[in-house]
């Protein structure tokens, strides 16, 4: 696989929208964002509505975490439930179908249910560590800002595919969403693995905070890969494999990758903060009508449920 030292990709041209001009034109910013994914599968997203003050303390509170001793962490280590609550160490995720591990550890922090949730089942409880007392509570308030911000983008998806605005309203309620808090060490030197391998994501759409760290590149439908560069305190959204398949493929799950820091930064780590917001497990993901015409025929006849796909996915990337 490639190292990619050295070599940075060439930006993407990819324009930034206000999120705070949604109240003002519901219409023009959809258009804005579905033409972003539709071009590049990715969005660039600035006023947002994630406050810098909870994002500070968020990424402080990451850092903590994984500076804590390699012996403490593998105390919260899942059981089962393919790694999505609690800690993932070092090197263990593979890239589907990738031989080389990423250079990466995680952290997995998902939806607090109430006991007796229909969806106990089929999401675990959250592992929190001991040594960070405030780790839960900033962590809790990342999460619901997070689904906040990804409610309205989806009203902007709904209005762009023609639908009901609140459309996906009721397909993501109590969503097994999931805040990943990464961590990517210091590379030491060349070699088969790159931060994270090219992959897609698996759920329906992903908003992304810290990728002002160069690294994060997309392959475009050219098959060159492309840099990905928000400024400080944006997001970069992009389409999951849930929403590409609920589509028929207008909305794109673009190849995505984080490569190796060039020589100058291989020396600092990078820190970022996505959020993988889900359906909800019994969502039924069947193709939309609309997306579906003589020139685009149904890709995916066969309905599935977002957690049946949800495993599937796992299995290929090794976490399950």
């Amino acid at each position: 696989m490639d190292t990619v030292l050295d070599r940075p990709a060439p930006p993407a041209d990819i324009a930034s929208v206000s999120l705070g001009d949604f109240a003002q034109d519901r219409e023009a910013f959809a258009q804005a964002l579905g033409h972003s994914f539709e071009r590049y599968g990715f969005a660039v997203v600035s006023n947002h509505g994630i406050s810098s003050d909870l994002i500070a303390r968020a990424e402080a509170a990451s850092k903590a975490l994984f500076a804590l001793p390699v012996e403490a962490k593998l105390h919260y280590l899942p059981t089962g439930g393919g790694g999505q609550r609690g800690y993932t160490a070092f090197g263990v995720e593979t890239a589907k179908d990738a031989k080389a591990v990423d250079l990466k550890e995680f952290w997995h922090v998902g939806r607090e249910l109430p006991p007796g949730h229909r969806y106990e089942a089929q999401m675990a409880p959250n592992i929190w560590p001991q040594e960070l007392a405030d780790f839960r509570g900033v962590m809790t308030e990342l999460f619901a800002a997070f689904e906040a911000t990804g409610l309205r983008l989806l009203e902007a998806i709904a209005r762009y595919l023609t639908l009901d605005p609140d459309f996906f309203a009721d397909t993501v309620a109590d969503g097994n969403s999931v805040l990943r808090l990464l961590h990517y060490p210091p590379v030491e030197g060349d070699g088969p693995s790159i931060r994270a391998g090219a992959h897609e994501d698996i759920n329906t759409i992903t908003l992304l905070l810290g990728a002002e760290e160069a690294g994060l590149e997309l392959r475009d439908r050219d098959g060159q890969w492309l840099s990905v560069r928000p400024k400080e305190g944006e997001l970069a959204v992009n389409v999951g494999d849930m929403l590409q398949r609920l589509t028929n493929d207008r909305l794109r799950s673009t190849t995505h990758r984080v490569s190796n820091p060039v020589s100058a930064r291989r020396g600092h780590a990078r820190y970022s903060m996505p959020f993988f917001l889900h359906f909800r497990p019994d969502y039924l993901i069947e193709t939309l009508p609309g997306c579906i015409d003589a020139a685009h025929p149904d890709r995916y006849p066969e309905p599935i449920t977002a957690h049946d796909y949800l495993m599937q996915r796992l299995r290929e990337i090794k976490l399950l």
